[in-house]
């Protein structure tokens, strides 16, 4: 299987941190966001790795590289200007293949070993187009994103979780994006869901989205006590 990461927003709400440095290159314990990923990626037995760019994207490429230092293999999705997520995604799928991939956002933290929480998703002859991961609803986000019922994702429904901006994809799921679209994701998993045909799983490790500069300041401290 492989993997994406999302790695083209501006980044808005990060500045001034952002106004010289893309998002996913800002540090928490010692190393930025996005290396995080790539070692737990590394670490899952992952070896093709696609990231997307746009906002100062040439630093990405120059900061990873073509990946061995992790012992990976990075291709970049080059975009003039964000095509957001789900546009992002279409425009990468010449580089992620026919099979299911896994796509993960660049600016969130997780603890989680991919390869399990990934394994047997969307397997041959499975109906579902995609299957996301769900965490429990952060103080930021009371509300929740979709329900998870028996496994499917619903607009309602109990419990109301968050969407942890991981899931894995069948190509198909984007067969809706036209060609350059910027659109996001929320049209296609409202189509899914609708069809019946996304999933979920409710993820309890740690996981954290990194918006702010003060959520970044709030990682950087955890990492950097967690590994003293």
């Amino acid at each position: 299987m492989r993997a994406m990461l999302l790695a083209a927003g501006r980044g808005s709400r990060m500045r001034p941190l952002t106004d010289h440095t893309p998002k996913p290159l800002l540090k928490a314990g010692g190393k930025p966001l996005i290396v995080h990923h790539l070692e737990r990626l590394a670490a899952a037995g992952f070896s093709e790795v696609v990231i997307n760019h746009a906002y100062l994207g040439m630093q990405i490429e120059q900061t990873l590289g073509n990946g061995s230092a992790w012992g990976l293999s990075i291709e970049y999705s080059r975009e003039a200007e964000a095509l957001e997520t789900a546009g992002g995604v279409a425009a990468a799928l010449p580089l992620l293949g026919d099979a299911p991939f896994l796509v993960i956002s660049g600016d969130i933290y997780v603890e989680a070993d991919y390869r399990q929480l990934s394994a047997g998703l969307l397997a041959k002859g499975d109906a579902s187009l995609a299957c996301l991961w769900m965490v429990d609803n952060p103080s930021w986000h009371a509300a929740g994103d979709f329900g998870l019922v028996n496994g499917l994702i619903e607009l309602e429904g109990h419990p109301k979780l968050t969407y942890a901006n991981i899931g894995v994809f069948q190509p198909a799921f984007f067969a809706s994006v036209p060609p350059g679209a910027t659109m996001p994701m929320l049209p296609l998993f409202k189509q899914a869901i609708a069809s019946r045909q996304l999933t979920g799983r409710h993820f309890s490790g740690v996981w954290d989205n990194i918006g702010t500069p003060a959520q970044l300041a709030q990682l950087d401290a955890y990492l950097n006590e967690s590994h003293a």
